[in-house]
């Protein structure tokens, strides 16, 4: 319905993630005493923490491997709409199969390259994708700051209308 209400729900979702998830982790990370083992990287690190602080019989493991796989899927799912709708917008519907081919050529091939290099591509991309980003919220902050006023307004007066009703 509103581009507000939809960002509001964004910033949630990522509200979400990166404080409680990321906070949570952390915390798990740093009590174990594995965030400095240094024949654990990636994955393995947070797998080795939740095991041996949640061991109830080992599902502390099964948990964390779980959830890799649903963050691991959603993000895939999430990142092939973006970059199909960012297609669409540059190069219009017949770009969306060129997108698709290397698209599925990077997931095909991701299994096969060392943790690291996939960081450093992905710290590459995401500050790529940062400075477009920030020269559009800032280009566009003043219809930002318009609609949301326009927005809780809007909400307010209904909740008058419902408290009068």
């Amino acid at each position: 319905k509103s581009c507000v209400r939809q960002g509001l729900v964004s910033m949630t979702g990522t509200f979400f993630d990166t404080i409680v998830v990321c906070t949570m982790t952390g915390l798990v990370l740093i009590s174990s005493g594995y965030w400095n083992d240094p024949n654990l990287a990636g994955a393995e690190v947070t797998n080795a923490a939740f095991s041996s602080l949640l061991t109830f019989g080992g599902i502390g493991g099964l948990i964390v491997n779980i959830g890799i796989i649903f963050f691991a899927f959603t993000t895939i799912l999430g990142w092939n709409y973006y970059g199909e709708r960012c297609t669409v917008y540059l190069w219009g519907v017949k770009g969306i199969k060129y997108f698709k081919g290397i698209f599925i050529f990077l997931i095909a091939i991701g299994p096969f390259i060392r943790l690291e290099l996939i960081w450093i591509i992905a710290d590459i991309v995401n500050g790529l994708m940062a400075i477009p980003n920030l020269i559009g919220l800032i280009a566009l902050s003043g219809v930002i700051i318009s609609e949301t006023r326009e927005y809780f307004e809007e909400l307010k007066e209904k909740e008058k209308e419902a408290k009068t009703v």
